[in-house]
């Protein structure tokens, strides 16, 4: 019955004299995460909307079909919305006919569900037309089709409801070239397309937070990088390979990212030697950011990225954030600061990513982790503790030598 995809955006929208490198960027995008599976789909921009159909302008069969829902639901940032569509010529007895067959397929199953609430079904038609030609305009295109359908399926049966609440909207577009009928609209990620902003480095770990950051920031389009650390042999194999598997997912949203995996266990033991167990926390995290920041510029790379939320965990409150932050002169991003770890659990199952997270694996963080952490170290306190490591900044140096890719 489709014969092409229409997708919508909104923020693009407001871009003004940018809005073509935005929607060349997304159209790149979709591109990309469609060709392995739909190879010969073609992609337009017409008036405000990405357009998909087939070069010999064939339906799309119900395989291809799960396809676009698959990919553009989760991977198209950028997209606000998209509807599978039916495109004909813009006249207004054949849109009759179009609106006819597909509300026999749609209608009918869906009244007999609003039956069983007890309820009648509720439905309204959305009308645009462009082409002033067109013998009705937009209101009365509605009016129209409404009347349409109320007489064949009765008023006992159909309840006209112009408001978000309608079980079922047909949108219906008039165009010079062509019209176009939908009968649903499915949301998409939204935001910007992933590759239209600069690229960032997150510090990714095997846990929830940070692959949600990750995914987070491309939506606002941003590609990005991804550093990870270990401290073998304290940690398993299996803690970089995890990372691995997170990353390698989360390029499945953009053209592909680096991974650097960086082993900090030299640096934990003179920490661990050398300093206060309360602090250990807060200055691992603070040698973590320096590695990152060096091999970010080496990178050309202008913004660090972290999983971290205000006062999460004991190296995340604002004192202890302030004093990590200064450990580095470079713009660090942190989108999930104001999420509880509810609402980023809920993102993480959405986006795919929990099931990798869940997984028990150690991780860098817990070798030599303290029992009672201090909440409140002052830039002055964790100076101090690294002016007590002998060859501080050397061993800095020579862990970022000991990055993998």
């Amino acid at each position: 019955m489709y014969n092409a995809v229409i997708c919508r955006y909104h923020e693009i929208a407001t871009k003004g004299n940018n809005r073509t490198h935005f929607e060349r960027t997304m159209l790149e995008n979709l591109r990309r995460i469609l060709r392995m599976e739909l190879p010969d789909l073609r992609y337009r921009r017409v008036r405000g909307r990405i357009w998909m159909e087939f070069a010999d302008h064939r339906n799309f069969n119900e395989q291809e079909l799960e396809v676009i829902h698959r990919n553009l639901a989760l991977r198209a940032m950028g997209i606000e919305s998209y509807s599978p569509a039916i495109v004909l010529a813009p006249e207004l007895e054949k849109i009759r006919e179009v609106i006819k067959a597909a509300a026999g397929e749609i209608i009918p199953p869906a009244i007999e569900q609003a039956h069983r609430e007890g309820r009648t079904l509720r439905f309204r038609f959305r009308a645009r037309r462009s082409d002033k030609r067109f013998p009705l305009c937009s209101k009365d295109i509605e009016i129209d089709l409404t009347s349409l359908l109320g007489g064949i399926y009765g008023r006992e049966n159909l309840k006209l409801d112009l408001n978000d609440t309608a079980d079922i909207t047909i949108g219906v577009e008039v165009r010079e070239e062509m019209a176009i009928v939908w009968l649903e609209s499915f949301p998409a990620p939204g935001g910007l397309p992933v590759g239209c902003n600069d690229r960032t480095l997150a510090l990714l770990s095997g846990g929830i937070d940070s692959p949600v950051a990750c995914y987070l920031t491309m939506k606002r389009g941003s590609p990005v990088d991804f550093i990870g650390f270990h401290s073998a042999p304290y940690t398993p194999p299996e803690t970089v390979e995890k990372v691995e598997r997170i990353a390698n997912y989360l390029n499945t949203f953009q053209q592909p990212g680096r991974l650097y995996m960086v082993n900090i266990v030299e640096l934990q033991k003179m920490v661990r030697d050398n300093c206060n167990p309360r602090l250990r926390t807060v200055l691992y995290r603070r040698l973590m950011f320096r590695i990152a920041a060096l091999i970010a510029r080496k990178r050309k790379i202008k913004a660090l990225l972290t999983g971290e939320s205000l006062g999460q965990v004991a190296s995340q409150t604002v004192e202890n954030m302030n004093t990590i932050n200064n450990a580095v002169d470079m713009l660090i991003l942190r989108p999930l600061c104001g999420q509880d770890k509810m609402e980023t659990i809920a993102i993480a199952r959405k986006i795919g990513t929990f099931d990798f997270s869940k997984e028990q694996v150690p991780d860098s963080c817990t070798v030599f982790a303290p029992d009672n952490p201090s909440t409140r170290v002052t830039v002055a306190d964790a100076e101090a503790e690294e002016a007590r490591i002998p060859g501080y900044w050397d061993l800095i140096e020579k862990a970022v030598e000991t990055v993998e890719f």
